[in-house]
């Protein structure tokens, strides 16, 4: 046995081949887990300054906010089109702040309260867009 290896209980019938395969697994997890600490590591040095950003008045207005934010998927195909459906105002903010089936939630820091009820009015009262 090499240096600094182990001998388990689960490795005792494993071929040696066998067992550089799974040490070679090992050590692929442990790397991508290494990896997942830095990167949410670089997310969170980072997201501060866009939290700010957003709760600080980001947003001009609801299209502003329905151009930068929904139309990303709700006027390309990915989710349903919202604008002509008449929506209700309180189903359109309950599904932003929840999030429904493939649609994530948003947060305040996202999208802030008094904009998400002029985002919900504009679309509960926004007319079908023309393709």
């Amino acid at each position: 046995m090499a240096q600094g290896e182990t001998n388990t209980p689960a490795d005792a019938g494993l071929a040696p081949n066998k067992k550089a395969k799974k040490k070679k697994v090992e050590e692929q997890v442990t790397k991508l887990k290494r990896m997942a600490v830095l990167a949410g590591t670089a997310f969170c040095a980072v997201a501060p300054g866009q939290v700010h950003a957003q709760a600080a008045g980001q947003w001009a207005n609801p299209t502003h906010v329905y151009t930068k934010i929904c139309g990303n998927c709700h006027e390309i195909g990915v989710g349903p089109r919202l604008k002509g459906r008449k929506l209700e105002v309180d189903f359109i903010q309950q599904t932003v702040r929840r999030g429904l089936k493939a649609m994530p939630a948003f947060r305040v820091t996202d999208v802030d309260d008094p904009m998400l009820v002029k985002l919900a009015e504009f679309l509960s009262t926004s007319e079908r867009a023309s393709k």
